[in-house]
């Protein structure tokens, strides 16, 4: 018979696992409800084809960054439960033992911090494109060569030493808990931070692959999150990133090839 105790400890602990889970499931959803409405609105001559027509405005460089924004929350938000968890699990071990450790939510904010950063390059580079014409209304890169340099160059930054060693911190949840550990709430957010930049070192290019796609091509957008969560969580370490490389690097050649 279990020790009531240990029995009280671990409906502790799923019920704090379910709440982190149900918290960041909800947010990831709302922000592909979010997705799946803008791009409802673009089907039908919605309001960021006007970008295309004339002069950005502040309202379209915000409206701009919002999107980018929430699509990287929808995106990037479950590849970090498995180390969100586990700050989970350190925050319920210093509270039986009397010790103030900071939310989960702070962790996860200073996450989203990076992402919010990223999201703003983004705009700017989507600003760019648009200025320089070679973005459709339906935000596709009106460029081969542009679109394939993307390619390659997401492709060869796929089998670098720099993506393999942001993956391995990305891919061990508790070695990155244990040796980034900071105490109080701006230590918590910053480790939120530094998970982030890993996070992002990992897939940064790859987000550069919308602009190829389509930035608000939906079937595009789940394909590149599924491939970012495969990366961190399947028992190869390197297989995804090598396959995606490859992928990636012939894609972009083919496509230069057919332009040339």
């Amino acid at each position: 018979m279990p020790h009531p105790q240990s029995a009280g400890s671990w409906t502790v602990a799923h019920r704090d696992r379910t709440a982190i889970l149900t918290a960041l499931a909800g947010v990831t959803l709302l922000a592909w409800l979010y997705l799946i409405r803008t791009a409802g609105g673009m089907d039908s001559a919605g309001p960021m084809e006007m970008v295309r027509v004339r002069a950005w405005g502040s309202s379209d460089f915000f409206f701009t960054f919002l999107m980018w924004t929430i699509m990287m929350v929808g995106m990037m938000v479950p590849s970090a439960i498995p180390t969100t968890l586990v700050y989970g699990a350190v925050v319920r071990g210093a509270a039986r033992r009397g010790t103030v450790v900071a939310p989960t939510m702070v962790f996860v904010t200073g996450y989203l911090a990076v992402w919010t950063l990223f999201s703003l390059g983004a705009t700017l580079a989507q600003w760019g494109l648009d200025r320089a014409v070679l973005l459709s209304p339906m935000m596709v890169t009106t460029s081969p060569a542009v679109g394939a340099a993307l390619l390659i160059a997401a492709g060869l930054y796929q089998l670098t030493p720099a993506k393999r060693a942001c993956l391995s911190h990305c891919r061990s949840p508790a070695h990155f808990i244990s040796t980034h550990w900071r105490p109080n709430t701006a230590g918590a957010f910053r480790m939120g931070l530094e998970h982030g930049v890993y996070c992002l070192g990992c897939c940064w290019l790859l987000m550069g692959l919308l602009f190829v796609v389509g930035v608000m091509n939906l079937l595009w957008i789940a394909a590149i999150a599924v491939f970012v969560l495969l990366e961190k969580i399947v028992p190869h370490e390197t297989l995804p990133a090598r396959i995606g490389g490859l992928t990636m690097i012939l894609s972009g050649s083919a496509l230069l090839a057919t332009w040339l």
